[in-house]
């Protein structure tokens, strides 16, 4: 699927916004220029005159070589005395055209039928500045390379696994995941107390995946279910905010459990979830409860399906947040 329509809509709008402003930022300089030489009027009219005659010369048939060499002498000779007198006045012939953003594409998008690299970077710019608005960590600072993982003890904690071990191999999963993205991937369900580094480690999956080009939603739980439940009980019954839910190519769902518990909340869950699974499309669902409480607050088909059907990662060790204060205080 790639990006979702609105992240397309947004780039078409831009790439438009771009050609635009070519068109009205060419209509100030051609006005500026002419002001200043009014001369370059007649010698774009001769400069079209020599094009027609071209043109019809083409299309006339018969022996046109003598004719055309004539005409493309005149036609050079006319563009080397406009190239002067632009110069005069420090323009050159640049100046009367559109000075495009991708002079490759013309702020088109396309070029020979397939994508321009400017719209792919904007196409991804769009998709971060998305998620970037939703999340609260940034994506840039989001990536694997700055996972520090001095952060976690690396001694076993109350007879448990040591956690910097556990978290070596998590973030080696979480690489590997991200750097083999494609369709038909797994989910993920990632476990653990507050501030041990689950959204971290999503958003650079996100990273990764969105620079493969393909369409990424991150939201928390409760506002995802927020949305859902403000478009169901609305006037508007076209489902957009469930359809973009469900068919996303990978939804990063934060914070599960702290949602407000009710039967609509409980049931928005578990129809989103499962919808998604029916797709084989890929979940990231990061929650602070552990498997009892999940048991205790979703029913236990819902809690089954998540086990058996993702990749269970346990998150260990301090909260990430308050050590990162205690280093800067000494």
């Amino acid at each position: 699927m790639g990006y979702g329509k609105e992240i397309w809509q947004k780039a078409n709008e831009e790439l438009s916004a771009r050609r635009q402003r070519a068109f009205t930022d060419l209509e100030k300089r051609r006005r500026k220029i002419y002001e200043e030489l009014p001369e370059v009027k007649q010698y774009e009219a001769s400069l079209t005159h020599v094009g027609v005659s071209a043109a019809k010369a083409v299309f006339a048939g018969g022996d046109t070589q003598a004719e055309l060499s004539k005409l493309k002498t005149e036609s050079l000779k006319l563009q080397e005395e406009l190239k002067t007198l632009l110069a005069s006045k420090g323009y050159t012939p640049k100046d009367l055209e559109e000075q495009y953003q991708c002079p490759a594409c013309k702020d088109k998008g396309a070029v020979d039928g397939k994508t321009c690299d400017c719209l792919k970077r904007l196409l991804r710019d769009i998709a971060y500045d998305e998620i970037n608005s939703k999340s609260p960590l940034p994506l840039e600072t989001s990536r694997f390379d700055n996972f520090d993982l001095s952060f976690y003890p690396d001694t076993a904690i109350n007879g448990n696994n040591v956690p910097r071990r556990q978290m070596e191999l998590i973030l080696k999963a979480c690489k590997n995941y991200a750097y083999n993205f494609g369709q038909g991937s797994e989910s993920i369900l990632m476990e653990g107390g507050t501030g041990l580094g689950k959204t971290h480690l999503s958003l650079a999956i996100a990273s990764h995946v969105i620079e493969k080009g393909y369409g990424v939603i991150y939201g928390s739980a409760p506002d995802l279910v927020r949305m859902l439940e403000k478009e169901k009980f609305s006037q508007n019954k076209d489902n957009t905010m469930q359809e973009r839910l469900e068919s996303c190519d990978l939804l990063i769902l934060d914070d599960l459990g702290t949602e407000f518990p009710n039967s609509f909340t409980k049931a928005a869950i578990y129809n989103l979830i499962n919808a998604r699974l029916g797709r084989s499309k890929p979940t990231i669902i990061n929650t602070n409860l552990t498997l009892k409480e999940m048991k205790m607050n979703y029913t236990e088909r819902l809690v089954s399906r998540l086990i058996g059907e993702n990749m269970y990662l346990i998150f260990f060790g301090e909260d990430i947040r308050l050590l990162k204060k205690k280093r800067q205080m000494y």
